[in-house]
């Protein structure tokens, strides 16, 4: 269960639409601690403000997760921050907003991808991968990302969405569920896709959850397999399924060592047959899938592609040099979803 405490705000480290990194000293708790505020819930904090905050994730050593949340301002009364309709999101708890919904006002949407490539991640890192590989290769591309709620819930939250857009790598974000804050709200990742391609106009669509996958260790007990799902939504609206294989040559754990068991565990859920990339790691004996012939071979240059353009991604605290093979799939991904736009 949740533990809140009060806290002093001693300094402001970074700001965002959408969010503020701050300083706070935590009654009966250490100096100099870290905490954010989602301004859009929130609303601002300064120096000097009293602040009640969720200090759950630090008291439990998590590694993502591990800031204070900002809760509520004791230093202001009311917090008015009007959505654009009635639909909430983060329902029935306490912060539950009125984010405006995209599909109230776009009411025509036809469900029809029409064969647009739909690229779906298991780990958010694999969606800066796929992003820059694509508008390296293709920069006249719209490419969008329907964030969904498996995982972080603020799409402000995601440094590395905020980084992609700054480098015009993504040209809009759908939040899809009880996920929020892109361009366009969805309740669903079905209409989530839906607007991003009749709406956005986007050419290549990158779906998958925003940062911090919880995982157990477990076959099902990932969030990474509500890749499953949105591959099966996406083929069911006439979309091109492309499965982002997780794979490793640096990860210390057996599970995840060669093609990642997460990847083996949504190709079983799945009922439509994805394209994958063949990983240079193990022979691809993976049933129920349509394995590419794409020439990868361009995604071996993925890590210098990221060095020249800035883009500090990283999986499990590792890079591309810690990690070649991650990143050489995700890269693979990318080069596939192109060739299937070229053959649509």
């Amino acid at each position: 269960m949740p533990t809140f405490r009060t806290a002093s705000v001693t300094g402001v480290l970074s700001e965002r639409a959408g969010l503020q990194r701050v300083t706070v000293v935590v009654a009966d708790g250490g100096p100099g601690d870290r905490a954010y505020a989602l301004t859009d819930l929130v609303g601002p904090v300064s120096v000097g403000d009293r602040v009640v905050v969720n200090t759950t994730a630090v008291e439990l050593g998590l590694g993502t997760g591990g800031w204070h949340v900002v809760h509520w301002n004791l230093s202001r009364t009311h917090w008015d921050h009007p959505g654009e309709d009635h639909v909430m999101k983060l329902r029935y708890t306490s912060l539950q907003c009125d984010v405006g919904t995209s599909e109230l006002r776009h009411q025509d949407l036809l469900g029809d991808l029409r064969g647009t490539p739909v690229v779906a991640t298991l780990v958010h890192s694999q969606v800066g991968v796929v992003a820059a590989v694509v508008k390296s290769f293709r920069p006249d591309l719209r490419v969008a990302y329907v964030m969904t709620d498996g995982a972080c819930l603020p799409a402000a939250l995601s440094d590395l969405v905020a980084d992609l857009r700054s480098r015009s790598l993504l040209d809009t974000v759908v939040t899809a569920g009880h996920a929020f804050g892109g361009d366009l709200e969805a309740v669903t990742v079905a209409s989530g896709l839906s607007l991003a391609v009749e709406v956005a106009d986007a050419d290549l669509v990158i779906v998958g959850m925003g940062p911090g996958v919880v995982g157990t260790g477990s076959r099902l007990g990932t969030t990474a397999i509500d890749a499953a799902s949105a591959l099966d939504v996406a083929s069911a609206l006439g979309g091109e399924p492309v499965l982002a294989v997780r794979a490793s040559s640096g990860d210390k754990r057996e599970r995840h060592l060669g093609i990642s068991h997460h990847t083996r565990t949504v190709i079983e859920l799945t009922h439509c047959r994805p394209w994958i990339a063949r990983v240079p790691v193990e022979a691809m004996a993976l049933r129920g899938v349509r394995l590419a012939e794409t020439d990868v071979s361009a995604a071996v240059g993925v890590g210098e592609l990221l060095d020249g353009l800035e883009l500090p991604i990283k999986t499990m605290g590792r890079d591309h040099r810690g990690d070649p093979v991650f990143f050489e799939a995700a890269a693979g991904s990318a080069l596939v979803a192109l060739d299937r736009l070229a053959d649509s």
